[in-house]
């Protein structure tokens, strides 16, 4: 064997034996849970799903960190997302840590449980650990308008909550009935993530965090909703060295690309429901502050 044959072969000993840096999947999950279009950032597990496989299904990951910035929406798609994301996580044996950024409540802290270790910024806000249903009451108006509401049901409980009916005892009833139902749901889930590590007896835990009220990440961590406070990166660089590499984990679309990819007509309509969610999407937020 030549000289220049030998030194290549040892070249490639020493390639293969060499320490790569650790990698760390990274995905970022923003806006409200459910709300979804072209202009807006919701999320809901038909348009997160496929990125979540994409991030555990990176060569050579140490672990998938995900950020999340939402105050929640839907609760079956933030436990459909929760879901998939502990399923992978199970399957592939790979540690999840997630990090909120300005808001992980509602169900946007649901899905901050997702992690094995989760963390937030000292001015996040963390909770609203309830359930909520808003609408509108149009009964008075319509009459001094002059309108008359025809409606025509099979079930004498198919029009509950019609905004322009008188409200019926009843029908709270059903509602705060699955409310509770969906709460103690969520409850059972902050329970069961967080056992050992939530401040004081259940007595407090009723009455103070099971309540629908939001703390800041600071409190939060004493409270025990989260483990501590950090950013994603110093946490990454923490646990996997200063070399740490981190990938992420998006979908880049054109935004005028978007808009004009269909008919006008279509096009137009979808700007404009997209405005609709967006506006939503920003009340939502601004119920905390933000």
């Amino acid at each position: 064997m030549s000289n220049c044959k030998i030194r290549c072969f040892f070249k490639k000993i020493c390639f293969f034996g060499k320490n790569k840096n650790a990698v760390v999947a990274h995905l970022a999950l923003n806006g409200v849970i459910g709300k979804d279009g072209k202009m807006s950032s919701g999320l809901n597990i038909e348009n997160t799903f496929p990125l979540i496989k994409k991030a555990f299904e990176m060569s050579n990951i140490k672990a998938v960190a995900i950020t999340i910035n939402s105050p929640g929406g839907s609760p079956v798609q933030s436990e459909l997302i929760y879901n998939a994301i502990r399923e992978l996580s199970a399957e592939k044996k790979i540690p999840v840590y997630t990090f909120a950024r300005d808001v992980a409540a509602s169900g946007g802290y649901w899905l901050l449980l997702a992690g094995d270790e989760i963390y937030a910024h000292q001015a996040s806000i963390i909770g609203s650990i309830g359930v909520i249903f808003s609408g509108f009451g149009f009964v008075d108006t319509i009459k001094k308008l002059g309108i008359e509401r025809r409606i025509y049901t099979e079930g004498k409980n198919k029009a509950i909550l019609d905004p322009f009916m008188p409200e019926e005892q009843e029908n709270i009833a059903i509602l705060k009935e699955a409310q509770r139902d969906i709460f103690e749901g969520f409850k059972e889930l902050v329970l069961s993530r967080r056992a050992g590590k939530l401040k004081g007896d259940q007595a407090f835990l009723d009455d103070k965090i099971f309540t629908g009220a939001f703390w800041s990440g600071r409190k939060a961590a004493k409270l025990g909703l989260i483990d501590a406070i950090a950013d994603m990166r110093s946490k990454m660089k923490e646990k996997f060295g200063d070399k740490v590499e981190i990938k992420n984990i998006s979908v880049k679309k054109g935004f005028i690309k978007s808009l004009f990819s269909e008919k006008s007509d279509l096009a137009l309509a979808n700007v404009t429901f997209s405005l609709i969610d967006k506006i939503e999407e920003r009340i939502n937020f601004n119920r905390f502050g933000l």
